[in-house]
């Protein structure tokens, strides 16, 4: 009987001995002239042997495996990878970036200080703040980084007894986490009816103990704050400052500049916002601006022109201190910097409003069938809700795992948590108006199965070469090795 071999067998199962594709000499007859006897193995490794053929068709196997933006698309809400152009990752291998030595002097790498510089100018210019730091090595980072800097400032004014950050239930959840982890008891406020901040709720929440309001804008159930300058306003005159969540600032970015909405500090994320990667967990970059009145709290140092050179400035007497070590993630700056200086302002409102046209497309097109929660124009992610006594018991795990047959990636889903049975879709800006017509059939001949053979649905996936597992176990019992 012929042995055929699954697709998804492991490398040593498809090891046979003898099998190579090149021939080394043996190690083992020099190393004593440098290695002690003791460190020296006693047995082979057990590594998989296979030709050349069969190693790149095992790794090309698997690299078809994942999904990516390269081959897919997948509309995952609030974190999505917005832009990532090819040609940003060849300028950020140049030599002249790639090569530069974290310790090297400032004379030698003039090139990258001055990238850098006019990264921080032009995110300047595109939040109307007054300084920003790249140190922030990702979003939640640069959060820490905001929360700590507000601290700094605080505490510079004497301001002990302010030991309170209000974050609305709204909030990416890294917000809380961020102010816990600051040292800040965090009060959380619920959202009024319409899915935007309560602002009775918020004014009750004031007081003299606040430190900072956490606000994401647009929110995590894509909705702007249309009452923006009113909370700010009622921030200030609390005495706290005004801390604003950018991680979704590609739905704002030439529309509107935070520092008009009175916002104290924000972050940024490049690996979301600016054209830089996101997958596989980073590198990402999170750089905080802040108001002219809170920048002399951020970290040091930071890159300035002085007398036609570029430097980094340590002489920051009100400065937090460092957040990382030598210049953040450069190359994902650099990334951040050529998606900047490809656009204008006109352009950049373009892109913001395509962001957002996209996502209302999807919640119009979806009506009837998978509703928004708030049923009302939203920003750039629409926040889809179902109800399985409605839906045949079917929910929005078994919808996920459904659309991974139909060839697209699941959307965040079950977050944010105010909306019950959540479905996140973000279509960014990127996507054409036939990707989303596609997308929408795909939902569409969901929702029929839904009603005609939901079973189909709950069994879902059937084509991955992982099926639906036993998640209960899976979460109680997990097999960490193989």
């Amino acid at each position: 009987m012929k042995t055929v071999l699954p697709h998804n067998a492991l490398s040593l199962e498809k090891s046979r001995p003898g099998r190579r594709g090149v021939r080394f000499e043996p190690v083992q007859k020099h190393a004593p002239a440098y290695l002690p006897e003791a460190y020296l193995r006693k047995t082979a490794p057990k590594l998989p042997e296979l030709s050349e053929f069969e190693t790149v068709r095992h790794f090309t196997r698997l690299s078809e495996l994942n999904y990516c933006l390269d081959g897919e698309f997948y509309p995952l809400g609030s974190c999505t990878m917005k832009y990532n152009p090819k040609a940003y990752d060849v300028l950020s291998a140049l030599p002249g970036f790639s090569n530069v030595h974290p310790l090297a002097p400032e004379s030698s790498v003039q090139g990258t200080l001055e990238m850098l510089y006019n990264f921080q100018e032009l995110l300047k210019k595109v939040t109307g703040l007054a300084a920003f730091t790249l140190q922030p090595a990702a979003g939640a980072h640069g959060e820490l980084t905001g929360i700590l800097t507000a601290r700094a400032y605080h505490d510079a004014r004497k301001d002990f007894n302010r030991t309170e950050v209000i974050v609305p239930d709204t909030a990416h959840g890294t917000n809380p986490a961020t102010a816990h982890m600051a040292g800040y008891t965090v009060v959380n406020i619920k959202s009024a009816p319409d899915g935007r901040v309560d602002k009775e709720a918020l004014r009750q929440a004031l007081s003299a103990k606040t430190a900072v309001v956490m606000l994401t804008v647009p929110n995590t159930v894509g909705l702007f704050e249309t009452d923006i300058r009113e909370i700010a306003d009622m921030v200030h005159k609390a005495g706290a400052l005004f801390y604003l969540d950018g991680a979704n600032f590609n739905a704002l970015a030439g529309l509107v500049k935070p520092a008009d909405m009175g916002a104290d500090l924000m972050h940024l994320n490049v690996h979301k916002s600016f054209a830089a990667p996101h997958g596989g967990g980073g590198p990402g970059a999170g750089p905080v601006g802040a108001a002219a009145h809170v920048a002399p709290f951020l970290p040091k140092p930071m890159v300035e022109l002085k007398n036609g050179k570029y430097t980094l400035s340590g002489k920051m007497p009100k400065s937090l201190g460092k957040m990382k070590a030598f210049f953040g993630n450069a190359a994902v700056c650099l990334r951040g910097y050529c998606y900047l200086r490809q656009f204008d302002g006109s352009t950049f409102r373009q892109i913001a409003e395509n962001a957002i046209l996209n996502a209302n497309y999807v919640r119009a097109a979806l009506k009837g069938k998978f509703n928004a929660f708030f049923d009302c124009v939203c920003m750039h992610e629409c926040v889809l809700s179902v109800n399985p006594a409605e839906t045949n018991g079917v929910h929005t795990s078994d919808i996920a795992k459904r659309l991974l047959d139909y060839g697209f990636y699941a959307p965040t889903i079950y977050f944010p948590l105010i909306v019950p049975e959540a479905m996140m879709v973000e279509p960014t800006e990127t996507e054409s108006k036939q990707m989303m017509d596609a997308f929408v059939e795909a939902m569409e001949q969901i929702y029929a199965e839904i009603q005609t053979e939901p079973q189909t649905v709950k069994d879902a996936p059937h084509s991955q070469c992982v099926c639906r597992i036993d998640e209960v176990s899976a979460a109680r019992e997990p097999n960490l090795r193989w």
